[in-house]
């Protein structure tokens, strides 16, 4: 029987995918089965709930907490991605660059994303605090400003510099994976573009975007899925505050369901999550991957 295994490919895969496969069902697939079945009950903590229906999310759509935690999901999936793209492409057209010490220079770059999140967040805790801020401190002296900022005691002020600590945490991984892409455009085309008389933008527009757009893709759709479902600097920095101006809806399930102990309510505002998401996967996959980005071209 060994022998005939060894000798089917296709069964020897499927053994080899068993394990990922248990692991998929036992760390994935079941909680987020769960996770559902939850949404639909009145469940707490300490107490078997009853089937409720929809009336979770009937709830939550009369929320107005629920609805400011979704503006601030929006709000801070939108910005923070944005920027770290932006950065992140300029830091790795930079560093694709023949410069001096480039190693050491992307070595360093990796460092904030190497940094455990809550370590880095708690860093930023101490940046932002109203007493001690190390910029507020630069900006007096220096005569920009008469008094210390207060980062995070009001709402839109603390918006951004949460922002800030993602984009700061988030850039490094977008910046590594672009530059790895721009390495495997061959040198020919930009040498058969110069001959041609093609500018450093046109040569951009032209060659390294359309090659490197299905790396962006992906780079994005990751962006995207880890900005929406950021849970660690929120809680450290701010935990959701002030007045709720930066909770995001898996701060506000966690507070929802760990601290308030309504597991139902919590497990249907995660389970909300997931129609945006797909929409995020959906539009990389069926937007940003057509064949006409790819080729620079219309479709064919």
């Amino acid at each position: 029987m060994l022998d005939r295994l060894s000798n089917n490919r296709n069964a020897l895969g499927l053994l080899f995918m068993l394990p990922t496969a248990l692991l998929l069902i036992v760390f994935l697939t079941y909680p987020l089965g769960l996770g559902v079945w939850l949404g639909f009950t009145d469940t707490k903590v300490g107490r078997p709930g009853e089937w409720v229906g929809f009336e979770n999310y009937e709830y939550l759509w009369s929320d107005s907490v629920v609805r400011l935690a979704l503006f601030n999901t929006l709000f801070y999936t939108g910005i923070a991605s944005v920027l770290k793209f932006v950065l992140g492409l300029w830091l790795a057209l930079l560093l694709n660059r023949n410069v001096r010490f480039k190693t050491f220079f992307r070595a360093v770059i990796l460092l904030p994303y190497i940094v455990p999140t809550a370590l880095s967040a708690i860093a930023f805790w101490w940046i932002y605090d109203s007493q001690f801020s190390i910029i507020s401190w630069a900006l007096v002296k220096i005569g920009i400003i008469d008094q210390y900022i207060d980062f995070l005691g009001t709402p839109w002020n603390a918006r951004f510099a949460v922002i800030a600590a993602n984009v700061w945490r988030g850039v490094p991984f977008v910046a590594i994976t672009l530059l790895a892409g721009l390495q495997t455009i061959s040198p020919s085309y930009y040498e058969a573009s110069a001959i041609d008389g093609a500018s450093r933008w046109q040569q951009f527009r032209h060659v390294t975007l359309p090659l490197l757009t299905p790396i962006i893709a992906v780079v994005m759709t990751f962006s995207v899925l880890f900005t929406f479902t950021d849970f660690q600097l929120i809680y450290v920095i701010t935990r959701g505050g002030p007045l709720n101006a930066t909770h995001l809806m898996a701060t506000l399930a966690f507070q929802r369901a760990i601290n308030g102990g309504a597991l139902g309510e919590g497990a249907a505002i995660s389970i909300a999550m997931v129609p945006f998401l797909l929409a995020a996967i959906m539009i990389s996959f069926f937007g940003l991957q057509r064949r006409k980005w790819q080729q620079g071209g219309g479709d064919k």
